[in-house]
């Protein structure tokens, strides 16, 4: 089986060419990062206009490289939700119109399911797993039941993790994408120059809360005056990173303890989303494993990134089990991994 996938949700054109057996033959993304970067942020109008622009280039690249024609394509899948809906219409009809000139199936993938299930396409995952979805627009943790199967055990109540990343780094000019410039400023800070709240932790429960913390960068930026230098600018950078990762571990902490109690058979937590690249927290998630008896599963930085090959096994996982889409499936602004989940309080549909 030979499946072509498309992402398109949010700032990255990829395509990727992927088969049955998890072989990546391809996987091209083409980043944005140049046309949001005066903006600090996604702008979604630029986005959808270059993911117009690039799309069909990318697919013929991504073929290409593979080595392959479309005749022997078994499958398309695209991005179906959630996202910018504009890019997201832009794979979408590219895999719809793919689909019915090779006269294949479609299918339409959750792009958080994408992320979730990348790690069994590089590694021996197994369900039920725990999940830990950290990007910039959604901070999750899961039990992956199966395929299509989710428990949502917390989810942001208000801002993603990625989302403080982002900011953060704007308040302090060091540029977009946000994650790896505050994570490349904070190694030559001081992480405890500064005392930064730790959203939620010792709170019952899993959800997560980054918007009082990115308010406390704020004032502490405001209070060091007119003269910031850059030694600031690293201390605070790591001050910031220090009390984001280890919010995110307090949390985890919590939904570790219901996954062992209700969940037996499990051994495995797995990370998944671009902020799974960060080191910092890479290392705190190792000793956190360590002492709960979990294996800890991350894939390469560039698989944790939205990509295509993602989308392509996340279908491929579907197409095993006999599913696929009509040509009729609509784009979807919000798509919940789990739907039966309690609303997060104060979190809005954005849960």
């Amino acid at each position: 089986m030979i499946v072509l996938g498309l992402e398109s949700s949010c700032d990255e054109t990829a395509a990727a060419v992927v088969t049955a057996e998890g072989k990546i033959l391809s996987n091209v993304v083409l980043s944005q990062i140049e046309e949001h970067a005066p903006f600090g942020g996604v702008v979604p109008e630029i986005a959808a206009r270059a993911h117009i622009t690039q799309m069909d280039r990318l697919v013929d690249q991504a073929i290409t490289e593979a080595g392959i024609s479309f005749n022997e394509l078994d499958a398309v899948a695209a991005t179906a939700g959630p996202g910018l809906i504009g890019g997201v219409l832009v794979g979408l009809m590219t895999a719809k119109s793919i689909a019915l000139v090779c006269d294949i199936p479609f299918i339409g993938v959750n792009h958080l399911e994408g992320h979730a299930l990348t790690a069994r396409m590089t590694g021996d995952v197994k369900f039920p797993y725990l999940l830990l979805l950290v990007s910039g627009g959604h901070s999750q943790i899961l039990v992956v039941e199966g395929v299509g199967k989710f428990r949502r055990l917390g989810t942001t109540i208000d801002d993603a993790v990625g989302e403080a990343f982002d900011k953060t780094a704007k308040m302090l000019g060091l540029g977009f994408p946000g994650g790896p410039a505050v994570e490349k400023a904070a190694k030559n800070g001081d992480p405890n120059r500064f005392d930064l709240p730790r959203p939620m932790k010792g709170r019952i429960g899993s959800d997560f809360s980054f918007s009082g913390l990115k308010t406390a960068v704020r004032t502490a930026l405001q209070n060091l005056g007119d003269t910031i230098t850059q030694q600031d600018k690293a201390d605070l950078a790591a001050s910031f990173q220090q009390a984001a990762t280890e919010s995110l571990c307090s949390r985890l902490e919590n939904a570790i303890t219901t996954f062992k109690t209700d969940y037996p058979t499990g051994t495995q937590l797995v990370v998944a989303g671009g902020v799974a690249a960060n080191q910092t927290l890479r290392n705190k998630l190792n000793n956190l494993c360590a002492s709960a008896n979990l294996e800890l599963k991350i894939p390469l930085p560039a698989l944790c990134t939205d990509n295509g090959a993602m989308i392509a096994w996340a279908a491929i996982e579907h197409l095993k089990l006999g599913r696929s889409d009509s040509l009729d499936m609509a784009a979807k602004a919000r798509w919940p991994l789990d739907p039966n989940a309690e609303p997060a309080p104060f979190a809005g549909k954005k849960a």
